[in-house]
């Protein structure tokens, strides 16, 4: 099957093809039981990466991801379609300068040791992340922003900014998980929280096998809309094909991440259900440009890299047509942002090579591309092959995921790396100042003008305004080559289909308030 054509360089484009072609064919052959992997008062949900950490307010978003939704609760929160809404909080009251948040609680929110949730447990939840002892990864995104808060009784409380912010409301769903105070401070240290945490959420921790599983079980004083399960087990299953045989076998209920060479075969299986959806996040190669002397610190190298790329060919022969091409760092399901004028870089070779030879590499340099395990290794190879027709020869480093998210957490993954930038708020300003500034923790990049912008829709909250000012970013970065685009990232699950559940959309977070079985 010829999936794409290149005119030039035959022995590479030969070799690119088949590595194309291998992972477009790539599947094995299995059968499906049928029944719950337990009974129909548990789910099992097979999950491609490990829970390592069951702090919320500290574990990183792609960590917490899977269980944070389940154990604790917010004042506001996401609704099906990433639309803030009320939640603990029955609504908040804005200053007219935008400098102060008034929430009004519920009065029958309880802990999971039964303890009513009041303000102070809000006050203490925020001020916990502050705390640098307790190394919460939610810090940054308070840090500068809250000068302190308030609380009036048990059911006010009070966030005093020192700026405005147009996603406050959108960091207060996604970042401040509550916790209690009285039984927190109890504990000797953080750590000892992640062993035993307390939320105030539909499920409540039962137990943890490291690196294997982590059990919860229905909290039946839970405030809201109860699952319409006892227990929810996520059982760690690293390798995609073993993850796909869990769920034919009957192994697990639901698993996530299913690998693009499987997605048509189990949509044709009686009795499972398949479904992808997009999660607002750009998965791109992460280029070091701040690195003085290096290629990637020029533009026209950057956008050689770009336009060096058939990413339709890509999404179709490695991603299995499960994804699509971005024009820009800001996903298209962000509720504003999005410039519909602004298109994708498009493959055009003699492009590439000719913005080479005028950044002063005619015959292109050497480098290294760093692929975490996370991701396919087939990406990567294509993307190196396709890099060497114009003259860039990437040589691929594949490494374990964990070792490789310390190094990308850290600044630590030059000269390039394969990235995804998760959608943990419905707002723009989360992945641009995340990998696009010049201290964000994801980022080696830099532009005057948008440190400029970014500072401007910060403080925006004027929906209309941020649209116009996130449009600004997203071209600035796109005529720069800040990144290399390859898709929109979709995450694939498959599920018994006597389930009741949908996966979130626009997010990579985990949805499992109400599952239940038919």
């Amino acid at each position: 099957m010829n999936l794409f054509s290149i005119k030039s360089v035959p022995a590479r484009a030969a070799a690119l093809a088949a590595i194309l072609a291998a992972a477009f064919w790539s599947s094995s052959s299995l059968a499906i039981n049928g029944q719950p992997a337990v009974d129909k008062e548990t789910v099992v949900f097979g999950i491609g990466k490990a829970i390592g950490n069951l702090d919320g307010q500290v574990a990183a978003t792609g960590d917490s991801q899977r269980y944070g939704w389940q154990i604790y609760d917010t004042l506001f929160a996401f609704d099906a379609e990433g639309k803030v809404q009320p939640w603990v909080a029955t609504g908040v009251k804005i200053s007219d300068d935008g400098l102060a948040y008034t929430f009004t609680l519920r009065d029958d929110v309880r802990f999971h040791d039964g303890t009513l949730l009041t303000a102070n447990d809000v006050k203490y939840s925020l001020e916990r992340i502050l705390n640098p002892a307790v190394k919460s990864t939610r810090r940054p995104y308070f840090a500068n922003l809250v000068d302190r808060v308030e609380v009036d009784g048990d059911r006010k409380a009070t966030f005093h900014l020192k700026h405005p912010d147009g996603a406050f409301l959108n960091k207060i769903a996604g970042y401040l998980l509550l916790v209690p105070k009285a039984y927190t401070e109890s504990l000797p240290t953080p750590e000892d929280f992640a062993r035993a945490p307390i939320g105030s959420g539909p499920y409540k921790f039962a137990g943890q096998k490291i690196g294997q599983s982590v059990e919860l079980e229905r909290f039946d004083g839970y405030w809201g809309s109860k699952p319409g399960i006892k227990r929810l087990i996520f059982k760690v299953i690293p390798e995609p094909a073993s993850r796909v045989n869990a769920i034919l076998t009957g192994e697990a209920d639901i698993v996530d991440y299913v690998p693009g060479a499987d997605v048509a075969r189990l949509k044709e299986t009686k009795g499972l259900k398949v479904t992808s959806v997009p999660i607002g996040s750009p998965l791109a190669v992460r280029l070091y440009s701040n690195v003085p002397d290096s290629p990637l610190a020029k533009k026209g190298v950057r956008l050689a890299l770009n336009y060096a790329l058939d990413v339709d060919a890509i999404i179709k022969g490695v991603l299995h047509g499960v994804g699509k091409p971005m024009a820009s760092y800001i996903s298209s399901v962000y509720p504003y942002g999005v410039d519909p004028d602004l298109k994708p870089y498009g493959y055009n070779l003699e492009k590439a090579k000719k913005l080479l030879a005028e950044a002063g590499y005619p015959k292109g340099f050497k480098t290294e591309l760093l692929c975490p395990s996370d991701q396919p290794k087939e990406l990567c190879e294509a993307i190196s092959a396709y890099w060497s027709m114009a003259g860039v020869q990437a040589a691929v480093k594949v490494m374990d995921y964990t070792a490789w998210s310390r190094l990308n957490n850290t600044h630590k993954g030059g000269p390039m790396t394969i990235m995804q930038f998760s959608n943990a708020i419905y707002d723009p300003i989360h992945p641009i100042s995340g990998a696009a500034t010049k201290d964000g923790t994801w980022s080696d990049y830099f532009n005057p003008e948008v440190e400029k912008l970014v500072a401007e829709g910060g403080s925006e909250t004027d929906p209309a305004k941020r649209d116009e000012l996130f449009r600004k970013i997203g071209r600035l970065l796109h005529n720069d080559g800040h990144a290399v685009l390859i898709s929109e990232l979709y995450y694939t699950y498959a599920q018994d289909a006597g389930l009741n559940w949908a996966p979130q959309y626009g997010s990579g977070y985990y949805n499992l308030r109400n599952v239940s079985w038919k």
